[in-house]
């Protein structure tokens, strides 16, 4: 079985005065795709936030064993942990490729050109429209565009957040097609903000259920689609 590869404990966070995560705790194993669920307001978004450190937190946030609470942004990234935020993201006036070369900027390796070939490849789309606007393109493209910005920085971490927001059904299923073959392909461990239960549970070894700011189930993903309680009490279908 493989190791805790992020390992969460008692991860609280708040902006300002208001407290969103009350001390939650979570793992993913690595290689793992792990998803987080819940109502809108549940502290699916700000979990993500936390990890990156773009919010207050208390707590420990273990990344193969190094702690990275405390730490700037910047550094984190380094680290290897892309965000895709909700909403895309995406440089609206810069290119396709000044996006993806973007996501890039903190590698010093002469392999980003060449990364960026395998990203068009993956994203036949992307490759056809590299010299138009990123402003200009739908919002599956946008979304992928996003994905594959974020992989870029070659992360061993993808962090994901509602990346089914506002697409088409068929656009969503091959987005998520697309992210299982990264996970089988480069092993990438991912954790999933994701409001389609259903879709998430299907590709996911892992699922927590978030609600007002702490965990109220967790456990191995196929388990947790199975339970009909669970689902009507906490998924939604």
């Amino acid at each position: 079985m493989s190791a805790d590869y992020l390992e969460v404990r008692g991860l609280k966070a708040a902006y300002g005065d208001i407290r969103v995560l009350h001390g939650i705790d979570f793992s993913v194993a690595e290689g793992q795709i792990a998803v987080i669920l819940g109502a809108n307001g549940a502290g699916k978004t700000t979990t993500l936030r936390a990890l990156c450190a773009m919010v207050a937190v208390e707590g420990s946030i273990r990344l193969a064993g190094e702690e990275l609470a405390g730490r700037r942004t910047a550094d984190i990234v380094r680290r290897g942990v892309a965000h895709v935020p909700q909403g895309r993201g995406t440089f609206p006036d810069l290119s396709v490729d000044e996006n993806l070369l973007a996501g890039a900027f903190v590698r010093t390796d002469g392999q980003v050109r060449a990364d960026a070939e395998r990203w068009y490849e993956a994203f036949p789309v992307l490759g056809e429209r590299r010299s138009q606007a990123a402003g200009s393109l739908s919002g599956g493209e946008q979304q992928m565009l996003a994905i594959a910005r974020a992989l870029m920085l070659r992360p061993t971490l993808l962090l994901l957040d509602e990346p089914s927001l506002g697409l088409a059904p068929m656009i969503t299923r091959s987005l998520f097609e697309q992210l299982t073959a990264i996970n089988a392909e480069a092993g990438t461990t991912m954790l999933v903000v994701e409001q389609n239960a259903a879709l998430a549970l299907g590709v996911a070894d892992r699922a927590y259920v978030l609600e007002a700011g702490e965990v109220a189930l967790s456990g191995p993903a196929g388990e947790l689609a199975a339970d009909d309680n669970v689902r009507r009490a906490y998924l939604g279908y």
